[in-house]
């Protein structure tokens, strides 16, 4: 059995700004994408976080961009086949701020 592929609607500005309003740590990039910056007290705790935010992406088969520095991780997130937001995204973000 094949991998089945469900294609997401894009959302519109509106809707966007819509789940936008009720989601917290998170922006809407152009409407194309959305990015969030978490702080951690030190490297390590930054780290910990990237870790369970990858498990969440592939738990999802949804897998953002991620840039780990110290004490800091920027998660930037898209539906790159569609070319933009689409529910998905907007499901990531909600997973991802239930870690914190």
């Amino acid at each position: 059995m094949g991998d089945v592929i469900i294609l997401l609607e894009l959302l519109s500005p509106n809707e966007i700004n819509q789940k936008a309003a009720h989601l917290d740590n998170w922006s809407v990039l152009e409407d194309h994408s959305l990015v969030a910056v978490f702080e951690f007290p030190d490297f390590k705790y930054a780290l910990e976080f990237t870790v369970k935010v990858s498990l969440i992406a592939e738990e999802m088969q949804h897998h953002p961009e991620i840039n780990l520095s110290w004490g800091k991780v920027a998660v930037e997130i898209t539906t790159n086949d569609r070319g933009g937001l689409t529910e998905l995204d907007f499901s990531f973000a909600e997973n991802v701020n239930k870690l914190v």
